[in-house]
C-alpha cells in the first residue's frame, strides 16, 4: 500500500447533527444547509456528482451544477444525446451528491428523473450567456471528435449561423429533475464517528428520519 495515500486523512470538528436539529421536511432541510453553504462563501457551491446507470447497467459519474431546486426536486441541464443523456432515458433514475468540504458535510440524493418541461428548459436557455448558447449548438457531447481543431471549426460554423444573436435552443439540450425519494444528510465528526441522518420517502407521501451508523 501506497503510505503516502493510505495516511492522508482529517479529523472533522467543526459541528454535529442531532435528530432534533433537523427540519421534517428535507427539502427544508437542504434549504437550511445551502443557505449556509452560499453564506460561506464555497467555490462552485453548486457542484454536485451525478451518478447514472447505463443501459447495460453499468455505473458512471461526473460532476454537473445545480441550476435550481424547489418541493420538487433538484434540476441541472445537459445535452439529452450525452452519455448521462442515454442512461436517464433508459433507466429514469439519478443519484447526487455535494460535498462542501469547507463545512464538513455531505449530502446524498437518490431519486427518479424526469426531463423538464419545454418552457421551462426554454427560460433557462436563454438566460445563459451567449457563448454558452452556440455551444450547446456546437458540441456533439459524449462523442468521439477527431481533435480540438474539429471542436473549434464547428463552434465557428455555429458562431456564424447565429450571428444575429437569435440563438434558439436545440431540441437536444434541456433540463431535467431530480425528484427524490431519499436524502441524506452528512457531519462529519471526529474519529469517523459521523452524523448521518436519512430521510426516505414513505408510500403515504410523508418522510421518516432516521439515524444511520458511520
Amino acid at each position: 500500500m501506497n503510505n503516502a495515500i493510505a495516511d492522508i486523512r482529517q479529523d472533522y470538528r467543526l459541528r454535529s447533527l442531532n435528530e432534533t436539529d433537523v427540519a421534517a421536511d428535507p427539502i427544508t432541510q437542504f434549504g437550511s444547509w445551502w443557505k449556509e453553504a452560499m453564506h460561506s462563501q464555497l467555490e462552485e457551491v453548486n457542484a454536485m456528482t451525478l451518478a447514472t446507470v447505463s443501459p447495460e447497467g453499468k455505473p458512471a459519474a461526473r460532476i454537473v451544477l445545480l441550476k435550481d431546486y424547489d418541493a420538487n426536486g433538484f434540476v441541472f441541464f445537459t445535452n439529452y444525446d450525452s452519455e448521462k443523456g442515454r442512461d436517464m432515458a433508459a433507466h429514469p433514475f439519478a443519484a447526487l451528491v455535494f460535498f462542501w468540504k469547507d463545512l464538513e458535510r455531505q449530502v446524498r440524493i437518490e431519486g427518479t428523473v424526469a426531463k423538464l418541461d419545454a418552457a421551462e428548459s426554454d427560460a433557462y436557455f436563454h438566460s445563459r450567456p451567449q457563448a454558452s448558447r452556440i455551444g450547446a449548438w456546437a458540441s456533439p457531447q459524449s462523442t468521439v471528435v477527431a481533435d480540438r481543431e474539429e471542436l473549434e471549426k464547428r463552434y465557428e460554423t455555429m458562431q456564424a449561423r447565429f450571428a444575429s444573436g437569435n440563438i434558439p435552443r436545440p431540441e437536444h439540450w434541456g433540463g431535467y429533475l431530480v425528484t427524490p425519494t431519499m436524502i441524506e444528510f452528512w457531519q462529519g465528526r471526529p474519529s469517523r464517528m459521523h452524523d448521518r441522518l436519512v430521510y426516505r420517502l414513505q408510500d403515504t407521501g410523508g418522510w421518516t428520519v432516521a439515524r444511520l451508523a458511520p
